[in-house]
């Protein structure tokens, strides 16, 4: 199971949100670059980094950020937050995001997402899909969907989507746990899917039965920066796989 640290970013800072709201914003580091590379210090390989000014304004914002986290450490980036069109895909690309994430788009124009994944293939784009009370959520959380999750990532793996992050947003930022029965549902309700679990993560015994459920990546965000889980501890368990 790949381990994917996230970092948000609201006006090139990086923040944590709870239950993405942006009212909850706290700043953990003035420095995304430094904060990446004490990641990759520690054996990690990927990172999660979200335009959350992007996700807000509907179109890429912070991708001067990516640029320089791709160009300055050896991180895989998965970028995500406010990518509308075919425009921002290109600079999220030329900026050095190895894979994107998209979700609000997935719901709201679902022939482009679909046009993306025809075009740049299934290793680089991957699903967003965020949910709250089983539905889907857009534009940065601040709109609810009617579509319900399991259908809504069928429909995508139906079309060669091969890669899903999943966050239950009611877990997100509030160090209670994952949401392990939706995870395990998904998994069991679809063939082919790379399932990348996300929000809630509190402790370090959580991920070896996120690894059991059989999810292929897991995002941890705020209990690294509130210290629930060392770096140390990461590095350990991908050295020891």
């Amino acid at each position: 199971m790949r381990i994917i640290p996230a970092i948000d970013i609201i006006e090139g800072k990086c923040v944590r949100l709870s239950k993405g709201d942006y009212n909850t914003k706290k700043i953990y580091n003035e420095n995304p670059l430094e904060v990446a590379k004490s990641f990759q210090d520690h054996g990690i390989e990927y990172l999660h980094l979200v335009d959350l000014d992007g996700a807000k304004s509907s179109h890429i914002v912070n991708y001067r950020i990516l640029e320089q986290l791709a160009s300055k450490t050896g991180l895989k980036v998965d970028f995500g937050g406010g990518l509308k069109s075919d425009q921002d895909l290109k600079i999220a690309f030329e900026s050095g995001a190895n894979q994107i994430t998209g979700g609000s788009i997935a719901v709201k124009d679902p022939e482009l997402f679909k046009s993306w994944l025809q075009k740049y293939g299934s290793e680089k784009i991957i699903l967003g899909a965020d949910a709250k009370d089983r539905k889907i959520a857009v534009s940065g959380w601040l709109e609810d969907s009617n579509k319900e999750i399991i259908p809504f990532i069928q429909e995508y793996e139906k079309n060669g989507a091969k890669y899903v992050i999943c966050t239950d947003i009611s877990k997100d930022g509030m160090l209670e746990g994952p949401s392990f029965e939706l995870y395990k549902e998904i998994l069991s309700e679809t063939e082919n899917i790379n399932l990348i679990a996300s929000g809630g993560i509190s402790e370090f015994d959580e991920l070896p039965k996120l690894k059991d459920l059989g999810c292929e990546g897991v995002i941890i965000g705020k209990a690294i920066y509130e210290n629930r889980i060392s770096l140390k501890q990461l590095e350990n368990y991908i050295l020891n796989k």
